[in-house]
């Protein structure tokens, strides 16, 4: 795919870790398709990444076609945009190879996200662990994006990869472009249903505090009526209030209402009512898409078509930008 006159290329990757929930989708995904629109967009599953943790074989293989087929399911058509699985191109690992030989130990040691997933999985804190944020420069930069839309967690990782690439840059002249960050409509900061002090997430071992996107209607009806609140029975919005407010933020992003308006809707009226109209929002929001996610998943020709015309662009890109390297380093080429 060439860039686009006047467009800025675009590269958000999501791992294959698991179903997305709720708060990816308002935190992210939502906005994903007016990215796409404005853009020259590459979005990629990141399945090499998600090895960092063990799993069975058959597990992550499932994961990353599901993940793929819910991208496909947002409405990012792999006719406009490239849409592929990271695996799917050797560049990748070639050039996060070529990356660590110029990345300072010191460096990579200061990302946190290393020291907090290696406290989490101490059992395999692995070197792939470790150079995790390499590769996820080798992500971005294979591919020249001007920019890459990141949460405060990779910022860290888009910082090194900036640096790597001067470095590079400076040694062998004008190669990587310099990625900026991806500054776009500000997707919700959503939190755990049950601990709103924390961000939602997937791998809570309670399945009441996140909303899976595969989610049944009847579940997410279920997970909101238990959502934790407090005993002032009053809807609005404070510091204090962080279950209620953290409804309401969702009720916010699926009907486009204020704080103010959602206030006005609910004066006098207990969180009984309040958290069936979240979940009525919630449902009407997440039943399309589970359901077009639903029937993409089962076409499995559509899938594996779209993946393999997804890679063949993306390593067209990769490829030129991978002999460049290649030459300036100076490796042999024939």
């Amino acid at each position: 795919m060439e860039q686009t006159e006047n467009k800025k290329r675009v590269l958000s990757f999501v791992q294959a870790s698991g179903t997305p929930t709720l708060g990816n989708y308002l935190g992210a995904f939502r906005n994903w398709r007016g990215m796409a629109a404005e853009n020259d967009c590459i979005f990629g599953v990141a399945d090499l990444h998600a090895i960092t943790v063990r799993s069975a074989p058959a597990d992550l293989r499932r994961r990353s076609v599901e993940m793929y087929a819910m991208l496909l399911a947002l409405g990012l058509d792999p006719e406009k945009n490239i849409v592929f699985l990271q695996s799917h191109v050797p560049e990748h690992a070639s050039l996060a190879w070529v990356l660590n030989c110029y990345t300072q130990f010191g460096e990579a040691s200061r990302m946190t996200q290393f020291k907090d997933k290696a406290a989490r999985h101490a059992d395999n804190v692995n070197v792939g662990l470790f150079t995790y944020p390499i590769l996820m420069a080798a992500d971005i930069l294979l591919y020249n994006a001007d920019m890459v839309p990141v949460g405060d967690d990779q910022r860290q990782h888009l910082e090194i990869t900036r640096d790597i690439a001067e470095r590079f840059n400076g040694i062998y002249g004008d190669v990587f472009r310099i990625p900026a960050p991806y500054i776009g409509k500000k997707g919700a900061k959503i939190l755990s249903l049950q601990e709103p002090e924390k961000k939602m997430s997937k791998s809570d071992p309670n399945v009441k505090a996140f909303i899976s996107l595969t989610d049944p209607d009847d579940v997410i009806v279920k997970k909101i009526k238990s959502a934790v609140t407090d005993s002032e029975a009053s809807v609005r919005w404070s510091e204090e209030k962080k279950g209620v407010g953290n409804l309401m933020t969702i009720y916010a992003c699926c009907t486009g209402k204020s704080f103010e308006e959602i206030e006005a809707e609910f004066a006098g009226r207990g969180y009984g009512d309040f958290k069936a109209a979240v979940a009525e929002a919630v449902v009407a929001e997440i039943s399309p898409l589970r359901s077009e996610y639903e029937r993409i998943l089962k076409d499995r020709a559509y899938i594996e078509a779209s993946a393999r015309a997804g890679a063949e662009k993306a390593e067209a890109i990769a490829r030129r930008t991978m002999r460049k390297v290649m030459k300036k380093v100076g490796f042999y080429q024939g």
